[in-house]
């Protein structure tokens, strides 16, 4: 079976993506980091106003509160605490008292991550939490292979086991984009109106606002890596 060729309409995001040249030089005896291919921005240097900033917008909306809740508590105005939560000031030790009063933590907690930590997950083989998702009841086994806690971004990475009973399920939609890998087996692929005959070693990635999942089965187990991406609620 021949494979459909790739839609050449993938959005103006993903198309400006394709029409960029990535450096294949080698770096400059100059260059402190060597350059990786990516062209993700370069981690700015840690800064104390905004490493504060960041706490106290994570830990508020995990108090599932609005600028404009936190800032009246607080007794301050919400230009104010916007500047802070963007790490634009140097908000006085009375300010960040009746912060962090509101957000019920001790004063220390608002610099806790200044400290030199980052979120890293490691899973042995075998071992990824096996969880319960729209395809679990048609012989989709989901596991769950690592999580990051904090940040804008989230990320989740599965390993997914289509057992040999498995339906098709073509209904998946959510918001973020999503990155398969083919291990075993083959799967006809579903992605709005285009289906992808999937082996071992392809790859899909995709916007998942649109309908998609495996439309028709090899007949034995099938098994891939999918990572959905999307971006953590912002109120």
């Amino acid at each position: 079976m021949t494979r459909p060729p790739i839609p050449s309409r993938l959005g103006p995001g993903l198309k400006s993506a394709r029409a960029r040249t990535i450096s294949t030089r080698p770096p400059s005896p100059d260059t402190d980091d060597l350059a990786t291919g990516s062209e993700a921005p370069a981690v700015p240097e840690r800064n104390l106003e905004r490493a504060l900033g960041n706490q106290i917008r994570v830990l508020r909306r995990q108090h599932d509160l609005s600028v404009a809740d936190l800032a009246s508590a607080a007794g301050i105005s919400n230009g104010m605490l916007s500047k802070i939560e963007n790490g634009g000031i140097s908000p006085s030790l009375a300010t960040l008292q009746a912060i962090s009063g509101v957000l019920q933590v001790p004063l220390s907690t608002l610099f806790a991550s200044f400290e030199e930590r980052q979120d890293c997950s490691y899973v042995p083989a075998g071992q990824g939490l096996t969880i319960e998702r729209r395809g679990t009841k048609v012989g989709h086994v989901y596991q769950l292979l690592g999580a990051v806690l904090r940040g804008d971004i989230a990320v989740e990475p599965y390993l997914i086991t289509l057992k040999e009973n498995a339906a098709p399920h073509t209904s998946f939609r959510h918001s973020g984009v999503e990155f398969l890998h083919m291990l075993e087996g083959e799967v006809q692929y579903r992605h709005g109106s285009e289906t992808y005959h999937l082996r071992p070693g392809d790859s899909l990635l995709f916007d998942s606002a649109a309908l998609h999942g495996p439309e028709r089965l090899s007949g034995g187990e099938t098994r891939y890596l999918s990572i959905i991406v999307y971006p953590r609620d912002e109120t």
